[in-house]
């Protein structure tokens, strides 16, 4: 846009008005995702986004035995190119680059047990399949550091168009954040792994735009997986068009029916000036990933860690005691519609109630991956246990993931009372996961689907990922898969 010069501190006019030419918000964000390069990254955001990828590609792997999987994966094998990418937890599958990163960000996606940013949204699976299904179809090798750069890239752009709205910062209601932030962080991402140039780089998130937003209706169904999957596919279909010579409104983040129009209150700022060899700081300096311990919604964490300490109360004053004899639980949670599910009849909408996330922590003291199991939900001391749920709003526990807060009373049958509280939990970007744990996730998700020995492969490759030469090794160890014979599986692999 242009500014008159009187109006500029940098410059004084006394005798006639000129103008100059300033970039817009988008122009700064095309120069900035052309312009940053590896020498901008720092250790600590280095070592957080190799946290990511592990835990991604950890929890895609164990969303390829779901449903949802199957039938975008069907789907998706009636298209054909001749660039192909890998599928995983599936020996000798390939896919278009577009089904690829589509098929496998479901499966990240396919039990909400990918990781959580704040302002809300779910980063890694937005990018990281596309950004591997590119990396596999390109002519010449990607090295790790270039996939690193590339993921950060995404990843900031998504942290800098969620901080442009205080709307973003809370529990989300209108549209799902990947499909929004998502889907302009895969564009970018898969820009910036293309060495799109600035003009292509604003044409990509352009392009994106008008791939974005999904209703928060589709939560707690089989649909919202395909979110992220879509995220991914669309972000990297967008640069594609944009590399191609595919032009956009040149100012999609500056307007009010560009970007804006997902945030009400969406306030756009210039990024600042990305010098070659200056210090940048990073989204990822300043704010930490959630990793979830179980596949849930986020704020089901909140809710478990707060049963499971009443659970121990409980124990500890009567260790005989009988949860069957609960007479009345009290929840005092954040308001949330599409996750108040009182008596959950599918294992998506379990992951999104605070009813069913709370009583499976006092009957078992945890939750689990396989407490959303048809045989563990359908158990008559669950079923009795959920209609004594009762919750309660108070006004100062905010819809935020960084403010809200889960506080539980249990009635018994005989009079006693328990409460307990969950400020934080374990896994929250306040109180993250250790490496230690991070890795034992992982390997748990992974060796549902993958030999060991490729486990232990992918874990080596993330570790030292920014001096591995050729990223696209990973998408082979991904279809390692445990039930097929060692020397196929490497035939299938490689072919």
């Amino acid at each position: 846009m242009y500014i008159k010069a009187e109006s500029c501190p940098c410059f004084t006019v006394r005798s006639r008005p000129y103008t100059m030419l300033r970039k817009s918000v988008t122009e700064s964000f095309g120069a900035a995702i052309s312009s940053l390069n590896a020498a901008h990254l720092t250790d600590g955001v280095i070592r957080r986004s190799k946290r990511m990828m592990l835990d991604t590609l950890g929890v895609g792997l164990l969303g390829t035995r779901t449903p949802v999987f199957n039938v975008a994966f069907q789907h998706s094998k009636r298209f054909q190119a001749r660039e192909n990418s890998s599928v995983w937890g599936r020996p000798g599958s390939f896919l278009p680059p577009y089904y690829a990163a589509f098929v496998n960000g479901v499966a990240v996606h396919s039990m909400d047990f990918d990781d959580t940013w704040h302002p809300a949204t779910h980063p890694s699976g937005a990018m990281l399949p596309a950004l591997l299904a590119l990396a596999e179809s390109l002519p010449s090798k990607l090295s790790g550091l270039e996939l690193l750069l590339a993921f950060n890239v995404g990843l900031e752009v998504q942290g800098r168009l969620l901080r442009f709205s205080k709307e973003a910062h809370n529990i989300p209601k209108r549209f799902h954040p990947p499909t929004v932030v998502g889907v302009m962080g895969s564009a970018a991402a898969t820009a910036k792994l293309l060495g799109l140039s600035p003009a292509k780089s604003v044409a990509a998130l352009a392009i994106a735009c008008s791939f974005a937003g999904a209703p928060m209706a589709n939560a707690a169904t089989q649909t919202k997986p395909l979110h992220l999957g879509n995220a991914g596919r669309w972000g990297l279909e967008a640069s594609q068009l944009a590399l191609l010579g595919l032009e956009g409104n040149k100012q999609i983040l500056d307007l009010e029916s560009g970007f804006r129009i997902f945030y009400q209150d969406y306030i756009p700022h210039h990024l600042a000036e990305v010098s070659p060899t200056a210090h940048y700081r990073w989204v990822l300096e300043d704010q930490d990933i959630a990793f979830k311990r179980f596949p849930a919604h986020l704020g089901m964490h909140w809710v478990a860690d707060a049963a499971t300490k009443v659970r121990a109360k409980i124990l500890a004053n009567e260790p005989n005691a009988d949860l069957n004899q609960i007479k009345r639980v009290t929840l005092r949670v954040p308001s949330s519609r599409y996750i108040d599910c009182p008596l959950p009849a599918t294992e998506h909408q379990a992951r999104h109630s605070f009813q069913f996330n709370c009583c499976s922590a006092l009957l078992d003291g945890e939750v689990t991956v396989d407490s959303f199991s048809s045989k563990l939900m359908d158990r008559k001391a669950l079923r009795e246990l959920l209609p004594k749920v009762h919750l309660e709003n108070p006004q100062d526990n905010q819809a935020s993931f960084d403010k809200m807060y889960c506080e539980i009373m249990v009635e018994m049958n005989e009079g006693e009372t328990y409460t307990a509280r969950c400020n934080t939990f374990y896994g929250h970007w306040r109180n993250p996961l250790s490496q230690e744990h991070l890795v034992r996730k992982f390997k748990a998700n992974a060796s549902t689907v993958l030999t060991t020995d490729a486990v232990d492969g992918i874990v080596q490759i993330i570790d030292s990922l920014e001096t591995i030469p050729d990223c696209s090794v990973l998408g082979s160890y991904m279809q390692f898969h445990k039930h097929i014979h060692r020397e196929e599986a490497c035939y299938s692999a490689s072919a």
